[in-house]
């Protein structure tokens, strides 16, 4: 007995193709960055959503704000989730830029693994809408339960790191170094793994916007510090709870 194979359609499957040499096709739906040079630069113009984004950096708490914020403030209304920020942010430079405090709520807590599973859990919240976690200490293994987390649930994750893991494997669909030069108050971005061809030469991203430039000039220049006589807005806290077992407490945090 003959079997017949059915004609197949190169020209269909050509389109499915993902060539090494050209900027990949984004699987699910992206977020515009709000930086029009590094959208050209990313597939599907911008985050993706359900996917591991890694900013690395030489020191933690530098750069991710001016990075993340304009995607943060366009996103869809609902919470962020801060897990091991280094810093209070600060809230008038926020709302300056568009980003309502009170949506952000944060898990203050040193243990690396009380990060992971607050962040894997806030992955799992229906109405958490990016979580950012900086995790230093975090192993290839880890990253990928957070990425299978952020894949099932649809959310925007971005994972803070050393500088120094560049050198280590990671599950992240997208790796940026993120540093500023300095002679200059422009964002250098470096992406370092991206679906697509390597990108020899770093991106030079606009400096701060103006307004918030101009109330950093106001207070000395400070962004990570509150200056005397302001109040850094804060949203509700998510705290980790150790002795509750499996559960994340949402109390008011007072300014």
């Amino acid at each position: 007995m003959v079997s017949r194979s059915l004609p197949v359609s190169f020209a269909h499957l050509s389109d499915a193709v993902w060539r090494a040499d050209a900027l990949g096709c984004a699987a699910a739906a992206t977020v515009a960055t709000g930086h029009p040079a590094l959208d050209a630069q990313l597939p599907g113009g911008g985050w993706p959503v359900g996917a591991i984004c890694e900013i690395l950096q030489a020191h933690s708490g530098q750069n991710e704000w001016r990075l993340l914020l304009p995607a943060l403030t366009r996103a869809a209304a609902g919470p962020v989730l801060l897990v091991g920020a280094p810093h209070v942010p600060f809230g008038p430079g926020l709302a300056a830029q568009g980003f309502d405090a009170r949506r952000l709520l944060w898990i203050s807590t040193t243990a690396p693994a009380a990060r992971l599973w607050a962040a894997e859990q806030a992955l799992r919240c229906t109405e958490v809408v990016a979580v950012l976690a900086w995790l230093p200490q975090v192993r290839a293994e880890q990253l990928r339960r957070l990425q299978i987390a952020a894949q099932e649930h649809g959310k925007l994750l971005f994972v803070m790191r050393p500088a120094q893991a560049q050198n280590e494997s990671s599950p992240a669909v997208l790796r940026l170094l993120a540093s500023t030069p300095p002679d200059s108050d422009a964002l250098r971005v470096q992406i370092l793994k991206r679906r697509g061809p390597p990108l020899e030469q770093p991106l030079s991203l606009a400096a701060r916007p103006a307004r918030l430039a101009a109330l950093l000039a106001t207070h000395g220049g400070q962004a990570d510090a509150t200056p005397q006589g302001l109040v850094v807005q804060r949203g509700p806290a998510l705290h980790f709870l150790p002795r509750s077992g499996d559960a994340l407490d949402r109390t008011a945090a007072a300014a």
